[in-house]
């Protein structure tokens, strides 16, 4: 079930998986409860350590990164 609120974690350099059906017991990572849904994880990479705010409601327009979307 998708939260309401924004995950805001720091990571490090490297690829990483964001849940995008919201089913994930990883959220805000994908870990493949996903199956049967038709929607996968979205891939994305980092190329430094930085603080990142994921989407947690899965209405971003901007995944896997919040846009405020979650308070509309």
């Amino acid at each position: 079930m998708p939260k309401k609120l924004p995950f805001s974690v720091t990571l490090g350099t490297g690829t990483y998986y964001w849940c995008a059906c919201g089913r994930s017991a990883k959220e805000p990572f994908c870990d493949g409860a996903h199956k049967d849904t038709g929607i996968g994880p979205l891939e994305f990479t980092l190329a430094a350590k930085e603080q990142v705010v994921l989407c947690a409601c899965q209405k971003t327009r901007t995944p896997p990164f919040c846009d405020g979307s979650h308070a509309r």
